[in-house]
């Protein structure tokens, strides 16, 4: 299948970027601190932080790394802490260094953060003292050798700082008891580092500058390599793809989702500092409430996020009483975003919830509905710019055009490969091919493209391809409905059955009536034969529903009523 890039984009969204407008990330940064030295670049907890004072921050925090520590370019240094004004000072400082940037999860299992510090070979980590007893557990059997340690309050002001730390530590008891030797405070290294001189190292765009570690489902993760123009380019495409609805030097965008996962580290760190804009921190999206309360502060032209969020915000009172007059972009990702979530969010805030896509392997934008759109399209979008597809059947064959079929990308945004793992990048990069693992459709004259589902999502009843993506959305509909997550069980009939969980938001929603609307909106095969009533679904940190943790607990969760929903 050719490019599909036709003439639906607006005219001035160019069909090609230059992935090589600076040298590096770091050419990008510098620039950009520069221009805009007294803005205001991060907002956390009510505290600004300019770009200028960014940019010292992080030079002082390279220097640091490079004479205190004697870290070498091209050493890995992991990142492992929720929004806070310590991660853009530690992620510009690491790769002003000439470093390579692991982020972490902070709510990983010690198992998982034993792996990915082993397998990246990271010598060093920056963690948030809050979770340190899991670092405690796994450190001596890794490589690092030093430890950097801060508090939730290390970077306000003294007087909010210290309240932050006590409240954090000793009210709310969110640091549990741990004990690393010879740890490093974050605030001592900024304070040696200012004494230290900071010599930027020759760096290209070649040279990797991220492993986002990726793809657990069936297996330990792997690290995708992004390279400095693999994640230049993005921000180059996702800047021709919305940057015409934004104003350097005046934009404020909400970001909830965490900056160590690779939607918002493109599309909002990036993509802000690089037009001069304001980031707003959110630390804790899941306290809605609080969040909430500190939107009410702002005056936010833009905002990302996956659907559970939107559709949080959307569920919270106080959300409907806050001023939308100067959002201009709401760009939904992570996660598909739901009709029902889409139309009431465009009827609250009088803008479009455009839906984005994209993976971590691919830095991750590859397809965005425009930002003209005038109505919820149900699609992904269209490719960003300098981004080739192919949509090809089982045997690796490009299907007619209106058939479905899994998605494979091409362009400067497509990782390196996996992280030491020849093979199993092989398995899925094949002459600069990218197999996504989703099965998509371009069936829109425009060039729309529209995912059906994760190929491994994917149900077989009686011979029949059930994608849980379409059900939910179905499910989502029902006015009594809160969540929904579909899975595939096993069937001696058919093979395989559908299965839904459903979080309710009226108690009165029973299964018999939920199936019933099932039935007026699905062919017969697609009809959850099985519906469990559950008081929330497994989510990820950044709120993307895990279906796979709904099959590995399937039969061992029992719904509190057989035929009645309980709202919590």
């Amino acid at each position: 299948m050719e490019k599909i890039w036709l003439t639906r984009y607006p005219a001035n969204v160019p069909a090609e970027i230059n992935p090589d407008n600076y040298t590096s990330l770091v050419d990008l940064f510098e620039n950009a601190v520069a221009r805009y030295a007294d803005l205001s670049a991060f907002i956390n907890m009510g505290e600004v932080m300019t770009f200028r004072k960014l940019e010292e921050r992080s030079r002082a925090f390279a220097a640091y790394l490079q004479n205190q520590l004697h870290l070498q370019k091209g050493d890995r240094v992991a990142l492992m802490m929720p929004n806070l004004l310590q991660y853009p000072v530690a992620l510009f400082g690491i790769l002003r260094a000439g470093l390579v940037v692991v982020n972490v999860n902070p709510l990983c299992t010690p198992r998982e953060l034993e792996h990915q510090l082993k397998d990246s070979g990271a010598t060093a980590i920056v963690i948030v003292s809050n979770f340190a007893h899991t670092l405690e557990k796994v450190v001596y059997n890794t490589d690092v050798k030093h430890v950097i340690l801060t508090r939730m309050g290390d970077q306000l002001s003294t007087a909010k700082g210290t309240l932050v730390n006590f409240v954090v530590k000793y009210i709310k008891r969110l640091v549990p008891k741990y004990h690393l030797l010879d740890a490093i405070s974050f605030r001592s290294a900024l304070q040696q580092g200012r004494r230290l001189q900071y010599i930027k190292p020759q760096i290209v765009n070649a040279d990797l500058a991220f492993l986002q570690y990726t793809g657990g489902t069936t297996g330990l993760s792997k690290g995708a390599m992004l390279t400095h123009r693999n994640m230049q380019a993005n921000l180059a495409q996702a800047k021709a793809a919305y940057g015409p609805v934004l104003q350097e030097r005046h934009e404020l965008v909400v970001t909830m989702m965490p900056l160590y996962h690779i939607f918002a580290l493109t599309v909002n760190c990036l993509l802000f500092v690089e037009l001069g804009g304001q980031n707003l921190l959110i630390t804790n999206p899941r306290d809605i409430p609080a969040m909430v309360k500190e939107l009410g502060k702002y005056p936010f032209t833009a905002v990302t996020g996956v659907n559970t969020l939107f559709n949080a915000l959307l569920n919270n009172k106080a959300f409907h009483e806050l001023d939308f007059s100067t959002l201009r972009l709401s760009v939904g990702g992570g996660a598909s975003v739901q009709q029902s979530v889409a139309e009431r969010w465009e009827k609250l805030t009088g803008k479009y919830l455009l839906e984005g896509y994209g993976l971590t392997k691919i830095s991750p934008l590859v397809a965005g509905n425009p930002y003209d759109l005038k109505h919820y399209s149900g699609s992904i979008g269209l490719l960003v710019p300098s981004t080739d597809v192919r949509i090809v059947n089982d045997e690796g064959h490009d299907v007619a055009p209106g058939e479905s079929g899994e998605l494979l990308v091409k362009g400067p945004q497509v990782m390196l490969g996996y992280w030491q793992q020849p093979a199993a990048t092989q398995e899925v990069l094949k002459e600069g091919w990218l197999a996504t693992g989703d099965i998509v459709t371009a069936d829109d004259e425009e060039g729309f493209l529209r995912v059906i589902d994760r190929k491994k999502d994917m149900i077989l009843v009686s011979g029949f391809n059930v994608y849980p993506t379409e059900i939910e959305e179905v499910i989502a509909r029902h006015p009594k409905v809160s969540e929904a997550a579909v899975i595939g069980v096993e069937s001696e009939l058919s093979g395989e059955a559908v299965k839904a969980y459903v979080v309710a938001r009226d108690s009165s929603l029973s299964k018999d009536e939920l199936i019933t609307h099932c039935r007026r909106n699905l062919t017969a095969y697609k009809v959850p034969k099985l519906v469990e009533f559950v008081e929330e679904l497994p989510k990820s940190n950044v709120g993307k529903i895990l279906r796979r943790e709904l099959r590995a607990d399937n039969g061992k969760q029992k719904s509190p009523d057989e035929g009645v929903a309980k709202v919590s």
